[in-house]
């Protein structure tokens, strides 16, 4: 896994937490979704600084993508919940995220 190919899947993810988020408040029982919001918002922030991170050339990343891939696997276990598309969808791209970082720290 090269360093632009994690970048890609640290933003593709934000933008599936971030949308799930906003969707989910949209849903009829909110509080109900509240954990995954959290969580959403959460992983999401975590990938997008990440992906900062691993734009520049600075070389001690490896335990903030550790952490990335923690958050990212709470979130996919989280959205897996629920039965909507969005939550589907961003546990999808969660696990993908996740499996993306430990490729990228086993290379």
């Amino acid at each position: 896994m090269k360093r632009n190919e994690l970048i890609i899947k640290l933003q593709e993810c934000a933008n599936a937490c971030f949308h799930c988020a906003d969707a989910c408040l949209q849903e009829k029982d909110v509080n109900h979704m509240k954990d995954c919001i959290q969580t959403d918002h959460v992983c999401g922030s975590v990938c997008l600084t990440t992906a900062q991170v691993l734009s520049g050339s600075f070389k001690e990343v490896n335990d903030l993508i550790k952490y990335c891939a923690k958050i990212c696997g709470l979130c996919a276990e989280e959205c897996g919940k629920h039965a909507h598309d969005h939550c589907q969808a961003c546990a999808k791209a969660c696990k993908n995220c996740q499996e993306a970082c430990l490729a990228y720290l086993n290379n």
